[in-house]
C-alpha cells in the first residue's frame, strides 16, 4: 500500500512540475499588475503556472515572448524566440557535433532578473541550454 501511495505522490509531483494553462481570472492581481506595468501595450496574454510562478505568453512586436512572474509580482525571466541563425556559433557547433542528423527546431534567448543571458535550442523535443558564451549547461525534456 505504501508503494502505491508513493507512486501516486511521485506522479502528482511530476505532473505539477510541467506548465499548466490557467484562466486570467485565476492570476493574482499583483502578478497581472506587474505584467501590465511592464507590457502595457500587450492585450492578448496566455497564462500558465510553471514551477510556482506565473508565465505570461504573448507576441511583442511580432516576436513570441514569455515572462515568468513570481507570486509577489517580480519578473524573474524573459524568454524571446530568435532565429536559429542568431544563436552564437559555439551553440550551433555544439548542436551539430552532439546531435548529428537533428535540426534545431526553435531557438530562444532567455534573460533572468539579473540580466544573465542563456540560450535555448529545441532539438528533437528537448531543450538544450547554453550560457551567454554558448557553453553547454544542460538538456531537459521539452
Amino acid at each position: 500500500m505504501k508503494k502505491i501511495i508513493l507512486s501516486v505522490a511521485a506522479g502528482f509531483t511530476i505532473f505539477n512540475s510541467y506548465a499548466q494553462k490557467m484562466k486570467e481570472a485565476d492570476v493574482p492581481a499583483t502578478v497581472k499588475s506587474a505584467f501590465a506595468k511592464q507590457y502595457a501595450a500587450v492585450k492578448v496574454v496566455n497564462w500558465e503556472m510553471e514551477d510556482g510562478k506565473y508565465e505570461a505568453g504573448f507576441d511583442l512586436n511580432k516576436v513570441k515572448t514569455s515572462v515568468l512572474i513570481d507570486p509577489k509580482g517580480n519578473i524573474t525571466e524573459t524568454e524571446s524566440k530568435i532565429a536559429v541563425s542568431a544563436l552564437p556559433k559555439t551553440v550551433t557547433d555544439y548542436c551539430v557535433k552532439n546531435y548529428a542528423d537533428k535540426k534545431i527546431a526553435e531557438a530562444s534567448k532567455i534573460v533572468d532578473a539579473k540580466g544573465v543571458i542563456t540560450y535555448e535550442a529545441e532539438i528533437n523535443k528537448k531543450d538544450v541550454l547554453f550560457d551567454s558564451e554558448g557553453k553547454f549547461i544542460k538538456e531537459s525534456q521539452d
